[in-house]
């Protein structure tokens, strides 16, 4: 634990984990989705829909996926500015089976991409993404990620590694899951470097590769 474990994060409050964790849901959802959202669904789970008014959670999520951080004073407006910029906003109230209490399911829809997270709040900023357009995950958002969803074949695991080797990008983590043996798969790779653009490009052409997110915090 370090000194900001304890004091916490630098906000706009009143709650680090309903408002500050919000908003970093939602800015990591924007990242990830890599432009503007057109349309925004949220799902709001447990606490984050039985309080999560009182605290803003709703504006946090909106404002994060505006690009706001959680120290952005915008953040209470960010409905009125989505509004401004013709960004539909839904909310709605579920739940959502073994999951932590502060949790949102992002439906997210831009003009060239959509992205689905399932994401939950853990307290002092600190989040987790637990799902990605429906297949299991398990990462916070702290340092470069790439997401690649691929058809479960042999051979694209080491594509995708040996070209980041190629390019001098070490990894930090890396997880595999798949929603069946040959169905739909998903690597989540972090890395300690930014990985260039023209890289992501070469592993959106690889063969059997169906969708590349990345999540760029260098930015």
């Amino acid at each position: 634990m370090n000194l900001f474990d304890i004091v916490g994060p630098v906000m706009i409050g009143p709650s680090s984990s309903h408002t500050a964790g919000a908003a970093r849901i939602g800015y990591v959802a924007r990242k990830l989705l890599g432009e503007e959202p057109t349309r925004i669904e949220m799902r709001l789970h447990g606490s984050f829909a039985s309080t999560g008014d009182g605290h803003g959670t709703p504006q946090a999520l909106v404002g994060g996926l505006l690009g706001m951080r959680p120290d952005d004073e915008r953040l209470p407006q960010s409905f009125l500015l989505a509004q401004a910029l013709g960004i539909e906003v839904e909310r709605r109230n579920i739940h959502v089976r073994d999951a932590h209490p502060n949790t949102v399911i992002l439906l997210v829809q831009g003009r060239q991409r959509s992205l689905e997270i399932q994401a939950e709040s853990l307290g002092g900023g600190v989040i987790r993404v637990c799902k990605i357009d429906g297949i299991e995950a398990n990462f916070h958002g702290d340092v470069p990620t790439l997401v690649v969803h691929n058809i479960d074949e042999p051979g694209h695991v080491a594509g995708v590694t040996a070209l980041l080797a190629r390019r001098g990008i070490n990894l930090a983590t890396m997880q595999l899951y798949r929603s069946a043996r040959g169905g739909y798969a998903v690597m989540i790779v972090e890395s300690d470097q930014a990985i260039p653009t023209d890289a992501i490009y070469e592993i959106e052409q690889m063969p059997g590769i169906l969708k590349v997110t990345y999540l760029n915090t260098e930015e």
